[in-house]
């Protein structure tokens, strides 16, 4: 068959642009990190501004981080790399720059709204509906982009980065997309589809793999193309990173119930996130042994090379966090880290160990191949390599130091469990203050390591000329009869991609895995017993048949549509099992004994304060069925109580105490005293004032549009006037400022406090319902 040499230049620029802006934005991520930190030390850093509070600016850094910092690493690595891969250039130069310009624009729209208050109130899904749009629309233009690339490559087999990024792209727009469901009741303003618990279950279910698809997947990929050209050496194991990637994306999205371990979540899921959770560490370990020993026989190279340095620590701390995130879904263990800084240190030693390691070690490879320069200076990063290994290092170890003080304090009890420890929850705050600080000052070390970068690339930038790979590749010249031929006899059809024995195999091993964990009695006992002869068959016929299923599977890396097709079957099969009954469980007629009274128009509007101001960063609303969060906060909460909270704010990191049962156990007095001073209340508190909250007044105008799109989510109110709804408020929030006037402390009844104040006191008020109350508020 003849051949022509085709020469192609690579789009290059566009790797340069994400970089430049990873650089850039890492900075701005880290820098808001340690201010954010530094003001749970120092509560005057919040200077009384609402613009400048912790709980505002808190999203904007998690946001910073994952989508600014990581998002444009990724990008830049996933196009580096697939061009070269594939042989071939990226399809479109107009849709790399749409991708690139709007991506920052989306950041910068982030970095503006979420400061002013402007939150969905969702941890990492904060953005406001209309920039989710933006998001959904970039990331559309960035995988057709992608897989347009795919179908014009030059390198017929897909390698095994490319299936990372296949599974990133696919399975980031699913979870994207669900989880950010709502319904606008303004142009700035939304509910979510979800509330209660089936919220907690799909913000978690997207939540943890965002952590899986957005900062994992898409780095592995980065890991298995940058790791062998820094190392000279081929990938480890072939065979290692087959069953790394299937098992780790199948895996990972059963495991988001792991953060809703001892809440209200139905037992049935908790139990199915912990048993997934604890099969995702040989998969996770399977693929950082498979990154560290692709140095074998270049381990030299670790003394003197930065990159390398880099690579081997980021893969070691991926190691690391993929061994202490199955630890800490045990539910014993859980029940000590969770709401703790335990959980903030495993965090961290994810993105800034294993993400932030690995962007600097692509970026300083890429530095000297994108602009023909030799790197400024090998010692400076040297000197980066190391300040931010010891600035990780002290912010996890204080972090880890942290969170099991804390958890160990709030869950102690004396005279045989009867009597909390430790009552007062301001003695864990002060007792872990100097490990707090210990964490402003391992994160402050970790970004003047990042700073040194952004010098060292500026250095080598000046006088520097950007340049374009280039690749000669030969093209068949052949008849089109013969061409067509030839791809009729690699083309896989559907029966072939899904009919075959590792599919099938999987199908019912997943079935009868299902059953066990669902159902109860015989229904239990089948699924095991299935599951296990599954698991015998398959490892009796990977002898007799594995001949056939490699070659069914080389002709699988052939076919880019069937295998994206399979990759999304396979990580969207968990979501649906667990996320199907919760819409069946979250109704009126399956609540235990308590069904949540819906919120008066005037709590519903100090709710929406209560979620603008984050106050859902440090309280939560959920009590755990254990004893010492039921002697501190009060019974444990049922499912029914949070049922109609649109979105639902059971919270994961416990900074101030649970706010479950807050409702009438402190006057209204005392409320407003907090908000405008916390020390004059909780002597030694690190929350800030809020003195805005006696100024500004209740948007009421807005409420007839939100109290109908709650009524549209099945929230149980009457048909409501506008009238109506501006008298009712009015009658509450009179009331309120009367009782405060009589206390002493008057405050118009317009202001947003009153609001506020209607919303606490609200809370823990609920309708204690028999069998047949239950039954009859389910036909009513």
């Amino acid at each position: 068959m003849s051949q022509q040499k085709l020469s192609i230049e690579y789009n290059d620029k566009i790797v340069r642009q994400f970089v430049l802006a990873c650089v850039i934005w890492g900075a701005v991520g880290m820098l808001v990190g340690v201010f954010v930190a530094s003001q749970l030390n120092f509560w005057r850093l919040n200077f009384d501004l609402p613009w400048l509070t912790f709980g505002r600016l808190r999203p904007l850094h998690t946001n910073a981080v994952i989508f600014a910092f990581v998002g444009n690493m990724m990008f830049a690595g996933v196009y580096y790399s697939t061009q070269r891969l594939v042989k071939a250039r990226l399809a479109s130069d107009f849709l790399s720059q749409l991708h690139f310009w709007g991506w920052q624009l989306i950041i910068v729209a982030a970095a503006i709204t979420l400061p002013l208050g402007f939150t969905r109130g969702k941890e990492y899904a904060e953005l406001i509906w209309p920039i989710n749009i933006a998001v959904a629309l970039i990331w559309v233009v960035f995988a057709v982009n992608f897989f347009w690339t795919l179908a014009r490559r030059n390198e017929k087999a897909l390698y095994v980065a490319i299936w990372f990024y296949i599974a990133t792209i696919l399975t980031v727009a699913m979870l994207y997309i669900v989880n950010h469901l709502s319904i606008p009741t303004s142009l700035l303003h939304s509910y979510p589809i979800f509330g209660g618990v089936q919220d907690a279950l799909v913000q978690w279910w997207y939540g943890h793999n965002a952590v899986a698809f957005f900062l994992t997947t898409p780095i592995l990929g980065i890991m298995y193309y940058f790791m062998p050209k820094a190392a000279e050496r081929p990938v480890y194991s072939y065979r290692l990173s087959i069953v790394h990637f299937w098992s780790l994306v199948f895996i990972y999205i059963w495991a988001g119930p792991h953060h809703l371990l001892n809440t209200a979540l139905p037992g049935w899921l908790q139990t199915m996130g912990m048993t997934f959770s604890l099969m995702l560490w040989a998969p996770s370990w399977g693929g950082m042994l498979n990154g560290l020993l692709t140095l074998r026989g270049a381990w030299h190279k670790l003394r003197t090379e930065p990159v390398i340095k880099f690579f081997v620590a980021g893969i070691t701390f991926y190691g690391m966090a993929t061994f202490e995130g199955p630890l800490l879904s045990i539910k014993a263990v859980s029940a000590l880290g969770h709401y703790t800084d335990w959980i903030i240190g495993h965090v961290h030693a994810g993105a800034l160990g294993w993400n932030g390691f690995m962007a600097a070690g692509m970026i300083y490879w890429l530095i000297p191949r994108l602009w023909d320069k030799p790197l400024h200076s090998t010692s400076l990063a040297n000197i980066h390599f190391w300040t931010g290994l010891l600035g990780i290092l002290l912010y996890v170890a204080a972090m880890w130091s942290s969170g099991i003080t804390q958890g160990l304090m709030l869950n102690g009890t004396t005279e045989g469990g009867t009597i909390l420890s430790y009552p007062n929850f301001l003695d864990t705050l002060n007792a872990i203050r100097p490990l707090m600080l210990m964490r402003v000052i391992g994160g402050g070390l970790y970004l003047v390591g990042w700073l040194l970068l952004a010098y060292n690339m500026w250095q080598t930038l000046r006088g520097a000329v950007p340049v374009n790979g280039s690749v000669e590749v030969y093209v068949d010249t052949a008849p089109a009869a013969a061409t067509a031929q030839q791809r009729a006899s690699e083309r896989m059809g559907w029966l072939p991609a899904f009919g075959n024995g590792p599919v099938l195999l999987s199908i019912f091993l997943v079935g009868f895995a299902t059953l066990w964990m669902v159902g109860s009695g015989i229904v239990s006992a089948l699924g095991i017993a299935g599951a296990l002869v599954t698991l015998v068959a398959g490892y009796a016929l990977l002898y007799s048949r594995g001949k056939s299923w490699q070659d069914w599977y080389e002709k699988l890396l052939l076919n880019a549509l069937p295998f994206s097709v399979l990759v999304f079957v396979s990580v969207a099969a968990g979501g649906l099992v667990q996320i199907i009954p919760t819409v069946l469980v979250n109704k009126p007629d399956n609540v235990e004994d308590r069904l949540q009274i819906a919120y008066t128009p005037l709590e519903l509007a100090g709710r929406d304060i209560y979620v603008r101001e984050g106050c859902y960063n440090c309280h939560s609303q959920m009590i755990r069925t254990m004893v010492p969060d039921v002697l501190r906060y009060g019974d444990y909460s049922r499912l029914g109580e949070s049922l109609y909270d649109y979105p639902f704010q059971w919270g994961s990191k416990r900074t101030g105490p649970d706010l479950a049962r807050v409702g009438g156990k402190y006057p209204d007095v005392w409320h407003l005293r907090h908000m405008e001073n916390p020390r004059s209340i909780s002597v030694g508190s690190n929350m800030p004032a809020y003195p805005w909250l006696s100024e500004n007044n209740t948007d009421v105008a807005a409420l007839p549009s939100k109290i109908n799109v709650q009524r549209m989510l099945g929230v149980p109110y009457g048909p409501l006037t506008p009238q109506q709804i501006f008298d009712d408020v009015n009658a509450q929030a009179k009331a309120i400022s009367k009782g405060l006037r009589e206390a002493g402390a008057y405050v118009a009844p317009e202001k947003e406090i009153i609001a506020l104040i209607a919303y606490l006191q609200k809370l823990g008020q609920s309708e204690q319902l028999t069998p047949r109350a239950v039954t009859t508020a389910a036909r009513h």
